[in-house]
């Protein structure tokens, strides 16, 4: 098993839901994140004379899923998250050692089924 980690603009949101609904994704979990901007002349704040980079606001999407889907949730991740603009993000991919559904006690694979 596998976590995916996200980050995507707002906008992109229910696109991203809806790629993911088609590939049989049980569940995602989406956080409201700050990320730093790129490096650019003119793209950064001072203060007390120290740079600190600007935050915009992203949302981040999580997915734990078998590590055979990994590779076409990642291409549905990049499609339908990307808007062709810079600061679109980035993926992470974890591995998972155990997962546990709290209400059945299901393990691993099982806990990740709907």
């Amino acid at each position: 098993m596998v976590l995916i980690e996200a980050i995507v603009k707002s906008f992109k949101l229910d696109d991203v839901k809806e790629a993911l609904e088609e590939l049989g994704v049980g569940g995602l979990t989406v956080t409201e994140v700050m990320q730093s901007a790129s490096q650019r002349q003119g793209g950064h704040s001072v203060r007390a004379g120290r740079p600190t980079p600007d935050l915009v606001p992203k949302l981040k999407i999580q997915v734990v899923a078998r590590k055979e889907l990994a590779e076409r949730i990642i291409e549905a991740l990049c499609l339908h998250g990307s808007s062709g603009k810079t600061e679109d993000g980035s993926i992470i991919v974890k591995k998972v050692q155990s997962a546990v559904r709290i209400r059945t006690g299901e393990l691993d694979d099982l806990a990740l089924s709907s």
